[in-house]
């Protein structure tokens, strides 16, 4: 891997600005991250990840898209299907646990299809958040069950699928958003669960997909971990949780650091998440203002963080030769069976 900076950043629009081609060229970031902001049609999605591309110098620079099914889909027809969300592949599960597997693995690598013919290799699924009664619904119905296990399976299945396509699956929240009563994309959440219940429920997913190469943090206090900060800027949380706990040594991004649950200047934000222990920053609303000062804060990846995000790079492969019609349509078969 050339030098890049620790720095997952999202462009304003549907093609790149004279600075955002300025700032990539100049800082390197990592990777780029997608929205539906970013995408008009297939050919233009294509040559914008073909542009980044060509900035970076790295053939599989990691392009981020959140292409998860139900209401967080960022590709919409006539892209990629209205998928279900991840709610009803778990009514399936409860149904018919093989069909539900299948089914979780079927749609994401029907995610792939989609992806890589526009360039984009990495997806921030699976969600192995596990909610609970009375939760806010930013999860709702973005979680598979309220079981834990079979939250781990239906997710273990999900990123298979991913990884049999050829495409970078990351795990979210770590260590877990489910509990959380609030919407971190507009406040900070706070959960005042004992650490046993915890690490019973809501880190159990995550633990038992601790081999996958990347994850996502949580903006949560775990106010039985660490009272005063969010998982994103907690040592305590990163190290003794996510990294002995867990088990997890893969690559540890941050959430969004533009979203509202976080507050304060962003070189300084951006500093708190690697002393907290994550190896890259995602910044995603595209504003310069912000994502210039988040870029230049942002270490060049070194030493164990480099390690990881080269791992992740290559860890799904070429794409196995999954005929694409045949998929869609056991698919749709799976849901007709059970409509």
């Amino acid at each position: 891997m050339s030098e890049s900076k620790a720095l997952i950043a999202g462009v304003s629009g549907k093609a790149l600005t004279a600075e955002e081609i300025a700032l990539i060229r100049d800082t390197q970031p990592w990777g780029i991250i997608l929205f539906a902001r970013n995408i008009a049609e297939a050919a233009q999605v294509s040559d914008l990840t073909a542009h980044l591309r060509d900035l970076t110098g790295r053939p599989r620079t990691p392009v981020f898209i959140d292409q998860e099914g139900g209401r967080v889909q960022r590709l919409r027809p006539p892209l990629a299907p209205d998928y279900p969300p991840a709610s009803a592949l778990g009514a399936l599960y409860a149904g018919d646990r093989e069909a539900g597997l299948r089914a979780a693995w079927l749609m994401s690598r029907l995610h792939a299809f989609d992806l890589l013919k526009l360039g984009i290799n990495a997806d921030c699924l699976p969600v192995l958040d596990v909610p609970v009664e009375g939760a806010h619904d930013v999860i709702g119905t973005r979680a598979y069950a309220k079981d834990p296990h079979i939250v781990a399976e239906m997710g273990r299945a999900a990123a298979e699928g991913l990884l049999s396509g050829g495409v970078l699956p990351v795990m979210k929240h770590i260590p877990g958003h489910g509990r959380a009563f609030a919407d971190t994309h507009k406040e900070l959440a706070k959960v005042d669960a004992p650490l046993c219940d915890l690490e019973d429920r809501d880190f159990l997913p995550f633990k038992a997909l601790s081999d996958l190469p990347a994850a996502m943090t949580a903006h949560v206090v775990f106010t039985a971990i660490d009272p005063a900060r969010p998982a994103t800027l907690s040592p305590t949380v990163v190290e003794t949780i996510i990294r002995d706990f867990i088990g997890f040594d893969g690559l540890l991004m941050s959430d969004d650091i533009s979203m509202k649950a976080l507050s304060g200047d962003f070189g300084d934000l951006t500093d708190a998440i690697f002393a907290a222990g994550c190896d890259v920053v995602l910044h995603c609303n595209g504003l310069m203002e912000e994502l210039s000062k988040v870029a230049a804060h942002a270490p060049v990846l070194a030493g164990k963080a480099k390690k990881r995000a080269e791992i992740a790079e290559v860890f799904a492969g070429e794409p196995d030769l999954s005929d694409e019609a045949e998929i869609r349509e056991e698919f749709r078969r799976i849901f007709e069976a059970v409509a």
